[in-house]
């Protein structure tokens, strides 16, 4: 059990829900249901109606019992198989009746399995079902209060960190009420700390240039801002670095005063108190301990920060709330929980200090109110606090003489309890917090005093170190609040009975999953909340920072006040279940517990505490006190989910938590005896640490294992009962934690030495003292070194032994310093009621340590004869089991006789001694090895002989004497025996008499084998005696039957088995199988078979490399492994060559292959092959007409790297080309783009082409640019020089390339009037490609670094991207201009609309901007633009083949095909297409009037005639067919557009012969080509036909990757102009 989390006035309930949070825009949900946002949650509702009523005066509705779960014993549980967090299920152990009856011992069976999870589940049997034994009416409680992300240690650490940075910029003057801002989204300040504190500090992070890594660690990895590393590090400048620089400084001291207070370093090492290193006559440091000059740090930081900070409101910052608290939980600091409001000042008139109240601090009057009324319900329980909750849920301490709470957990020991002096002694001082100043100690002159606005301490302001003037205005807090010390604790909640509890617990989950989760259509209702669905919402409320839940919990209610959910012998003596051993009431106390030697009860660990869960309510991670078990039961109600860790990785666990939330550890070193700190068992399966999990419903029991640690939470409404329980095996785990405790300076629960003590002189059987006699020594061993110590370090030490029948009270033999109890040996003295172990009697107090008194429970003589005697009785089995050993040593096989005896005298020892059954196993079964080997040592061969008479007149002895004969006859018997013997390890006469047989019968095989296995050696007559000889022992051997039959073999054969060793060819080996031939060797003899199976294998290894070597294509992995298999064959060495001269083209081909792979792989994407090298070589694998190992994986590799450029086609339209076509179509559009995006090409005045004649203005002077030494001027949306054909807008006076329009030469007349399509947006640009869009193609650069190879396209890509980028940004002026743009920016909207069309990929944004901007200046079409965002290719699809086989054969449809031509009908039926109407031919003078209005400045409103009322209608219609339909191009330019001759500026005329005679016939097309086109066209000349070439060249480039034939719009002669219009047309 875990010592409680804090619990003081600090986080009442009222001081809570008054103080801000941080998170003001988050949900905060209570348990009552209610909802608020960001502040001050709905107060709670009083249950009773009467919260201050004594608990023993209540009466309420009694609980229906039939509303809450209870034990089903017909149904089966199975274990989850998929859990949140991934977590394995922890056993569940279903026992039967037999193996219930003993708990200890069923424990003690299964704990070697439990211990290896931490937790188990034990599901008793179904005949048990105990009854409820608690009266519900007259049940109360007081529940605890608890914020789910208030538990998590990251989001705790978080919020004390904020709380203490917003009281340090108020203590200076500014109020930091607002989060400062990085690219639009709130800077989390406590990560950017920890990331500049990771990276060494302010100073390295500078000088490394880490803030942009800063940056991206912070989330900022999307579009970071340019200024991002000055933003970072001029808000870590503002508003951290004077704080950092301040806490260095001020923290040492806040540390020390905490160590004076404590008695000793709050660290978890037994070290001296610091209070003798401080003289007496110096006071302690100023509020945080650290002196301060003018000059210091924290000084200088806090200059800084005044002169840095200007208003609180920060432009573009998060407002933060009140910050004065920083996450709904509060520091407690001092005694500031107790007590009333100090009659302190604020200021030198006199006024009393007003209590800060709304912001939670600890002089808030709701604190101290609700502090008195717990004091005054519950009576004086300071010194029976008890602490920590289930299960293992909590942390206990001894009941004392003082009554016990009437409502458990309604204190909770502190840190720091507030009853405790801070320092030891007389030093104490009674005077509560801002009554006396901290620095100096005294309490007058309060005038003067100056308090803490959040511990209330008080300080004179000449104390402090710069001392004040006088007291400030604003807030002051001392620098332990500004430092901070982590305090955190559970609120108390209301009153209950289990009824009202019930009520608010299911409206609870039920207003919380009701919108949560989806409705079930049929149950037509929402579904049913899940076991699942409430662990995996727990867990992310824990974890989450912006969303608060609070719920209650019923924790630590005692059952010695309240009752207990079992039935007991007090209140229920008939009932069978008020003695069951599994009942806990009863459990402690079992004969096997050895807290059964305990004195006195100890609430919560040998009495039971309850337990009544809601919905969400939690005990955080903790294992027990003194590393005890623990058992659990639920009685009723929801699932209780366990979590459990094993103590194997109890150091692990404690590692990542101190890993996780270092601050909370360094402000806290016992921070995990707290129980208010939950860390998710994903992050601690991370750090390696082993999480189990478990669900605990109605009737089964948890039990957790020594050092487990464990947490949990409640599924809903439910009633729980816990308790600890110690089995003998504790004891070493019990000693542990009492060595955990005095490191961390806590007091234990009880005394270990006592109960070792006191169980040595209770019970005396072997049983224990087997257990207690290492333990003792260990006691006596510590005792001994620390009585030495003291003795040689204090000369004529008095000493003191108490009388046996002395006792004293635990405070009379705790240490002041360490908290431990020193049951054995007290440092005391006269002056003092201090006492204090032998490690700490410098500590006692200030007098002459001769003076001292070393007090004793008994004499070293006494305890040393105490521990001596119970080792005595402890080591009767084992000295026992020694003198077995030693015989067993002393000689590898020990007398019979000797084993014997021992085992007789092993019988009279009154223990179970293990050794003892196995000992009693080995002398009968040697004895039976005696009755068996007898007969073989007695048996003679005169015997047969003698009873052959006999065996003929008794057929059925015959036979049994026959079998008898037969059994002793075999060698192998014999053999058996002695084995047996010497496996069994022992001696006796008959071992050795049946040795000597065996030993000459192992001397005749070795003769006659020698005599076989060297023919020739012998004579004939030498053979004859080895057979008679071998017929004497009376024993079957095989050598005597061998010596004439293999002599002649042997030879042979031992040649053939050493040729084995070597390698052998085919011919090798076809010689010595003719050569065993011809000796007689058996076809059976194992070399012959070998040899000739060698041979047939060589033949066909043979035969299979030919015929695969003469395959076409050669299968390689079969000619691989038969070269693999040749160096275990016998093969012809001329075969094997070509076998590995075809292998080795082969192995090449696959080591590039791997290489290319593995190189795919690598990190960077520098260091991956480029994909051409990759094509080439799998491209190289069609010689081999196979693929190598590895090619599926390479070639895999290659089609995601092809569908990358696939995808790539698809953006520019290019689906069905070539993959090598995107190279060449991107280096295009980076050509188009870098002349369209081209910065450098500003607005300009319309000019004309170098080719014309300057166009003269009003004033007769030439245009801009013409003639004049300039660059040759850029025209049309390519923005290229002239070429070719021109045709000049009349609207913005621009000049475009006829190919750029796909208009053709001699298809406008000089006077047609032309309206570009960036001033009217209903002209068509014709496009050969489609455009990607910008943000696409950035989406698709994306992809590169997850490529496997390097694509060729990277650079043009990037080239692209960067190029559009800058212009982009370039523009961005018009684009983003608040102010808006302006009539008369026309010209310039024209300009960038030109070049953005122009582009060869889509700006979607700001094509549309201009487009509106120009429709509200300067319309042209009556409706405005539609918005745009894709750019698609307007060029009519190629023909297929089909079409192109019907053109070529003059025929009219697909049917008139042959049918060998024909396509094959398809299953599916498409929907048919009517064919348009084709009849009107392209010459046609019937063309409808187009007679669309225009909207300018300078055009008349609609309704209203043109300029020129006597122009004729016919100038309103087209003047050329393709204008309007151009059968090879589709719909190209709008005939509207084409308006009468007064539209614009007057253009020159031009003769035929200007064109080369290329212009048409106007009478030979009637009507429509009756007006001559008013074209630009220029002649030969050797500029102007090498910026044609040039032009040309990148149009042909990119006719060639669209993949279609251009129509051909060249200069024709004269003669054929019309012709050419004729066969365009047609």
């Amino acid at each position: 059990m875990v010592s409680t989390p804090t619990s003081s006035a600090a986080a009442t309930p009222d001081a809570r829900d008054a103080r801000p949070s941080p998170r003001a825009s988050s949900s905060r949900m209570r348990a009552n249901g209610g909802s608020t946002q960001g502040g001050t949650p709905a107060p709670h509702a009083v249950p009773g109606g009467y919260q201050t009523a004594p608990l023993s005066s209540r009466k309420a509705q009694s609980l229906d019992m039939s509303t809450v779960e209870r034990r089903n014993p017909g149904v089966k549980e199975n274990p989850k198989r998929i859990r949140p967090h991934g977590l394995t299920e922890a056993p569940t152990f279903t026992p039967t009746e037999e193996e219930f009856k003993d708990p200890m011992a069923y424990i003690r069976s299964i704990a070697e399995e439990g211990q290896k999870y931490g937790i188990i589940k034990i599901i008793p049997p179904e005949s048990w079902t105990p009854d409820f034994g608690i009266d519900t009416e007259r049940f109360h409680f007081r529940t605890r209060r608890q914020e789910l992300n208030s538990v998590e240690g990251g989001t705790r650490a978080n919020l004390n960190y904020l709380d203490q940075l917003a009281k340090y910029h108020k203590q200076h003057g500014t109020t930091l009420n607002r989060f400062p801002s990085v690219d639009k989204r709130p800077l989390d300040l406590y990560r950017l700390k920890k990331a500049v504190e990771i990276r060494g500090g302010f100073g390295p992070v500078c000088r490394g240039k880490k803030w942009a890594e800063i940056g991206r660690d912070l989330g900022y990895s999307g579009k970071i801002m340019s200024s991002l590393s000055t933003s970072l590090k001029n808000s870590y400048q503002r508003y951290l670095q004077p704080y950092e620089e301040w806490v260095k400084s001020a923290k040492p001291g806040v540390q020390q005063r905490i160590e004076a207070e404590f008695g000793g370093p709050i660290t978890p090492s037994p070290g001296a108190s610091p209070l003798k290193r401080t003289p007496p006559d110096k006071p302690l440091n100023s509020p945080g301990g650290s002196t301060f000059g003018p000059d210091s740090p924290a000084i200088r930081a806090s200059s800084a920060l005044a002169a840095s900070i200007g208003t609180p409101d920060i432009k573009g910052d998060i407002d933060m709330g009140n910050t004065s608290s920083f996450g709904g939980f509060h520091l407690a600091n001092g005694t500031s929980e107790a007590g009333t409001t100090p009659a302190s000042h604020r200021s030198e008139a006199g006024s009393r200090r007003e209590s800060p109240g709304a912001d939670g601090s600890a002089g808030s009057p709701l604190k101290r109110q609700h502090s008195q009324e717990n004091g005054s319900e519950c009576g004086s329980t300071t010194d029976s606090v008890t602490q920590d909750s289930e299960g293992g849920e909590r942390r206990s301490k001894r009941l004392k003489k003082e009554p016990a709470p009437m409502v458990a957990g309604s204190h909770m020991t502190l840190h720091k309890p507030s009853s405790v002096p801070r320092t030891m002694g007389e030093r104490a001082s009674n005077k509560q917090a801002g009554e006396k100043c901290e620095k100096c100690g005294r309490g007058d002159d309060m005038i003067n005093l100056l308090l803490c606005d959040s511990c209330d301490c008080g300080y004179h302001i000449y104390c402090l170190d710069p001392p004040l003037k006088q007291i400030p205005e604003r807030d002051w807090y001392c620098d332990r609040c500004l430092v901070g010390t982590g305090e955190y604790g559970f609120a108390d909640g209301e009153i209950y009975s289990l009824r009202q509890f019930q009520e608010k617990a299911n409206n609870f989950k039920e207003l919380y999953f009701q919108k949560k989760l989806p409705f079930d259509p049929v149950f037509n209702k929402p579904r049913q909340v899940t076991e699942d669905d409430v662990e995996r919402e727990f867990w992310r409320l824990v974890e989450s920072v912006h969303e608060t839940v609070e719920v209650e919990y019923g924790a630590d209610i005692h059952s010695t006040t309240h009752g207990s959910g079992f039935p007991t012998v007090e209140r229920h003596p008939t009932n069978p279940y008020s003695t069951d051993p599994w009942n806990l009431n009863i459990l402690p106390l079992h004969p096997e517990s050895l807290f059964r030697h305990i004195k006195s009860d100890v609430s919560g660990m040998t009495v039971p505490w309850l337990y009544v869960g809601m919905c969400f309510s939690t005990f955080c991670w903790h294992n027990e006190d003194h590393f005890t078990y623990s058992a659990n039961y639920q009685h009723f109600g929801a699932t209780k989910t366990w979590y459990g860790i094993p103590g194997e990785d109890a150091d692990k666990f404690e590692a990542a938590m101190r890993e996780a939330v270092p601050e909370l550890f360094e402000q806290q070193p016992d921070l995990l005896f707290q129980l208010v700190t939950l860390l998710t068992p994903a992050h601690l399966q991370k750090a390696g640490v082993r999480v189990y999990a478990l669900d605990q419903r109605a009737g089964q029991f948890v039990v957790t294992f020594p050092k487990a640690y464990h947490a949990g939470f409640n599924h809903g409404f439910n009633f729980n009962e816990a308790v600890n329980f110690a089995p003998s095996d504790w004891e070493p785990h019990g000693q542990e934690g009492v060595e955990r405790y005095q490191r961390f300076r806590r007091a234990p629960v009880f005394s270990h030495d006592e109960l070792l003590l006191t169980a040595a002189a209770r019970d005396t059987t072997i049983k224990t003292a087997q257990w207690l006699a290492p333990a003792l020594e260990r006691v006596m061993t510590r005792e001994m070194e620390l009585r030495t110590g003291i003795r040689e370090e204090i000369t004529g030490l008095q000493q003191i032994v108490m009388a046996d029948n002395e006792e004293l009270t635990e405070e009379e033999y705790q240490c002041g310093v360490c908290k431990v109890y020193c049951y054995l040996s007290q440092v005391v003295c006269d002056c003092t009621t201090n006492v204090c172990c032998p490690a700490h009697y410098r500590d006692i107090c200030d007098c002459d340590k001769s003076k001292i008194t070393f007090r004793l429970r008994m004499d070293d003589e006494s305890l040393e004869e105490m521990v001596n005697k119970v080792k005595t009785k402890a080591s009767m089995p084992r000295d026992w089991a020694t003198k077995l050993s030693q015989v067993m040593e002393e000689t590898p096989q020990p007398q019979l006789k000797v084993l014997k005896s021992l085992l007789s005298e092993g019988d009279k020892i009154p223990y179970f001694i293990p050794e003892l059954a196995p000992l009693r196993a080995f002398v009968e079964k040697a004895q039976e090895w005696v009755d068996e080997a007898t007969p073989f040592v007695s048996r003679k061969q005169t015997n047969r002989r003698k009873n052959e008479k006999a065996w003929r007149k008794d057929s059925a002895k015959k036979a049994e004497m026959e079998e008898k004969e037969q059994y002793h006859r075999k060698l192998d018997n014999m053999l058996k025996l002695l084995q047996d013997a010497e496996n069994l390890g022992f001696s006796c006469p008959e071992i050795d008499s049946l040795t000597d047989r065996a030993q000459q019968i192992r001397d005749f095989q070795v003769k006659a084998r020698h005599a076989l296995a060297t023919p020739g050696a012998l004579t004939t007559c030498n053979y004859e005696e080895l057979v008679e000889q071998g017929k004497n022992f009376n024993v079957d051997l095989a050598e005597t039957d061998l010596l004439e039959k293999i002599v002649k073999q042997l030879k042979w054969v031992d040649t053939a088995r050493e040729m084995r060793q070597r390698p052998l060819t085919l011919e090798d080996v076809g010689k010595l199988i003719k050569q065993g031939t011809e000796l007689g060797i058996p076809d059976t003899n194992d070399q012959v078979l070998y040899y000739k199976q060698q041979k047939e294998s060589g033949e066909m290894w043979e035969a299979k490399a030919k015929e695969l070597m003469n395959m076409e294509p050669i299968h390689f992995q079969q000619l691989e492994a038969l070269s693999s298999q040749a160096c275990a064959l016998p093969v012809s060495k001329e075969t094997l060559a070509q076998v590995d001269q075809i292998l080795n083209k082969q192995r090449e081909a696959h080591r590039q292959i791997v290489s290319l792979y593995e190189a795919s792989k690598a990190m960077n994407l520098k260091d991956r092959p480029k994909y051409k090298d990759v094509k080439d070589v799998l491209d190289g694998l069609l010689e081999l007409h196979s693929k190598p190992a590895g090619t599926i994986d390479l070639e895999k590799e290659q089609k995601r790297h092809e569908d990358w450029m696939r995808r790539g086609k698809k953006l520019f339209g290019k689906a069905n080309a070539p993959l090598h076509i995107l190279m060449q179509h991107m280096n295009y559009v980076m050509q188009r783009n870098e002349h369209c995006f081209a910065l450098d090409d500003k607005p300009r005045t319309p000019v004309e082409p170098s080719s014309r004649e300057p166009s003269p203005d009003g004033n007769g002077n030439a245009a801009f640019g013409a003639n004049n030494g300039k660059p040759r001027e850029v025209f049309c949306i390519c923005r290229q020089p002239e070429a070719g054909m021109m045709i000049e807008c009349e609207v913005c006076h621009e000049w475009y390339h006829g190919k750029c329009l796909k208009i053709a030469r001699g298809k406008v007349k000089e006077d047609d009037k032309y309206t570009c399509p960036i001033c009217d947006y209903r002209v068509k640009i014709p496009r050969d490609a489609a455009r990607p869009k910008l943000e696409e193609l950035i989406d698709w650069q994306s992809e590169i670094p997850s490529l496997p190879f390097i694509p060729d396209e990277g650079g043009v890509l990037a080239s692209i991207i960067d190029t559009a980028q800058q212009f982009r940004q370039f523009v961005s002026s018009y684009t983003q201009n608040s102010i808006g743009l302006t009539m008369a920016e026309c010209a310039t909207m024209r300009f960038y609309l030109r070049k953005i069309e122009g582009a060869e990929i889509l700006l979607a944004f700001e094509t549309n901007f201009f487009r509106q901007e120009l429709h509200k200046w300067s319309p042209i079409a009556p409706e405005p633009p539609p918005n745009i965002m894709s750019s698609a290719s307007t060029r009519k699809p190629r023909p297929t083949k089909q079409q192109k086989l019907i053109a070529q054969l003059g025929l009219k449809s697909a049917e008139e095909l042959p049918p060998q031509f024909r396509t094959k009908a398809h299953v599916f039926r498409k929907k048919s297409v009517e064919a348009s109407d084709s009849s009107s031919s392209p010459s046609s003078s019937q063309q409808p009037a187009f007679d669309y209005p225009r909207y300018s400045a300078t055009s008349p409103s609609p309704g209203f005639p043109p300029h020129n009322m006597m122009s004729p209608p016919s100038a309103y219609r087209p003047s050329s067919p393709v204008l309007s339909a151009n059968p090879g191009r589709g719909q190209t330019l709008d005939p509207a557009l084409f308006n009468a001759p007064n539209f614009g500026r007057r253009g020159r005329e031009v003769s035929p012969s200007a064109y080369g005679g290329a212009l048409l016939n106007p009478s030979a097309r009637g009507d429509a080509l009756s007006d001559a086109a008013r074209v630009a066209l220029r002649n030969g000349g050797d500029s102007r036909d090498a910026m044609r070439n040039r032009q040309a060249e990148v149009d042909n480039m990119f006719d060639q990757l669209t993949n279609h034939d251009d129509p051909e719009l060249t200069d024709r002669s004269a003669g054929g102009g019309e012709q050419f219009l004729e066969d365009f047309l047609a």
